[in-house]
């Protein structure tokens, strides 16, 4: 696997996990069983995946870089799809954060 690829996997990576989170609030702490177990499908594909990607790009960017635009998208569903409110504070930090992990993709080499 080259370094565009990994880049390619780790965004794979994120909107799996996004989608994960998002199935497991919706099996309602697991009393509907079945958007648990999806979520923990896609979770330990998440994670396989990952160990992938860390071949290619460091941990420490590969980290932040999945924490990062996961919690912009999950905040997104979560006001998209469930209604949780975003204070235009929290709009602000959540764009930091992405400006963060942007500018972690833009000066990092491949392993």
């Amino acid at each position: 696997m080259n370094v565009m690829n990994a880049w390619g996997l780790l965004g794979i990576c994120i909107a799996a996990e996004v989608v994960a989170t998002t199935l497991l609030t919706k099996s309602d702490g697991f009393n509907r069983p079945l958007y648990g177990i999806v979520a923990i499908v896609l979770f330990a594909g998440c994670f396989f995946a990952l160990s992938h990607v860390l071949t290619r790009i460091p941990v420490g960017v590969a980290y932040a870089i999945w924490s990062g635009v996961g919690v912009m998208l999950i905040s997104t569903a979560g006001w998209l799809f469930f209604r949780q409110p975003l204070s235009t504070m929290q709009m602000l930090f959540i764009a930091l954060i992405v400006v963060g992990a942007a500018g972690l993709n833009l000066s990092t080499k491949g392993a």
